[in-house]
């Protein structure tokens, strides 16, 4: 059965980068953070100021903080400033045992550390923007859902629907008001359908990072399946942060013989940025040559990952995915 974390109404967010940091010429988004949650308590660890050699810090210390915050009575929810390269380091440093169960939010590199800690304790863990996202006057209707979703509780259920336009390239030095700059239409796509309705638990991340779990005791998905679900079927969503559409296939091959698309209703995949093609063979190939060989629907340019805004998915939720006319609508229920 999956545990899901109730956030309330005035919730006091701890804030730690288990992964990367902020640099120097970052640290003004700190205060812009504190002024939108100005109504919060925010509890700021040592790591996020950080940055050395690829990561925040040693892997000890980024664990320690993390345990901390998800043993701590007064923290409600941890919110990572954002992804980075190796948090992978700390996946077998995790008090797993001992976690509380509350809300960890977050996308990219930290997607590695939510697809673990929900396939080892059945802990429901949310995919969504990270706290440097949410750093705006305000946030865009799409990325705004974060709260509704997490304040869902246990036996509800919570719908979102597909964005209007999303951004096609970051310009850091020069956000809007809501951060992202969002200049292109958003059109969800299926593989050889016009239209798909699919059913199943939410599991996914970043391809990029989250395939490294398999053969470890963190990305046991069959023991999840067995433990947790009921063996009910799996929706993935996935995204693809900077892999060639040839290593980009073979990270799907590799998921897909360690058996993490068995029982699998359908696949999600975010947009990417990655448009090079490898000898003519390009992402959509991917997504082709997926959809023949598992044939099980694909929907893809869904609002995940990198190319904001994105919904927040929720690891181990019921969830309802319905594609129509390029638009998308997820229903998530928490049972």
């Amino acid at each position: 059965m999956i545990k899901y974390p109730i956030l309330e109404g005035n919730f006091t967010i701890g804030v730690t980068a288990p992964s990367s940091g902020l640099t120097e010429t970052m640290y003004g988004y700190i205060h812009d953070i504190k002024k939108r949650f100005s109504n919060h308590e925010i509890n700021i660890a040592p790591t996020t100021l950080m940055q050395h050699k690829a990561k925040s810090t040693e892997a000890d210390v980024r664990a320690s903080e993390l345990n901390a915050f998800f043993k701590d009575h007064t923290t409600d929810i941890i919110i990572p400033p954002f992804g980075g390269e190796l948090a992978l380091e700390i996946i077998n440093k995790i008090d797993y045992r001992q976690l509380r169960t509350k809300w960890l939010l977050g996308y990219s590199d930290i997607s590695t550390i939510l697809l673990a800690i929900t396939l080892k304790t059945g802990i429901a863990t949310a995919h969504g923007p990270n706290l440097v996202d949410l750093r705006g006057v305000y946030s865009d209707s799409t990325t705004d859902m974060w709260t509704k979703v997490l304040k869902t509780k246990t036996g509800g259920k919570v719908i979102q629907c597909s964005s209007e336009k999303y951004q096609s390239k970051w310009d850091h030095n020069n956000p809007t008001e809501c951060v992202f700059n969002l200049d292109s239409p958003t059109e969800w796509k299926v593989v050889n359908e016009d239209e798909v309705q699919i059913e199943g638990r939410l599991l996914g991340g970043c391809t990029d990072v989250i395939h490294h779990l398999i053969g470890t005791p963190f990305g046991d998905v069959n023991k999840f399946r067995e433990t947790f679900i009921n063996n009910d079927a799996v929706i993935w969503y996935l995204e693809n942060c900077e892999a060639s559409s040839t290593e980009f296939r073979r990270t799907l091959l590799q998921m897909q013989l360690a058996g993490w698309f068995d029982n699998c209703s359908g696949l999600l995949f975010g947009r990417t940025r990655v448009v090079d093609d490898i000898e003519g063979y390009t992402i959509d190939d991917v997504y082709k040559d997926l959809a023949e060989e598992l044939k099980m629907p694909v929907i893809y340019d869904i609002d995940c990952g990198h190319m904001p805004p994105q919904m927040t998915f929720i690891n181990g939720a019921y969830a309802i995915v319905e594609c129509k006319n390029g638009n998308g609508k997820l229903t998530q229920r928490f049972i």
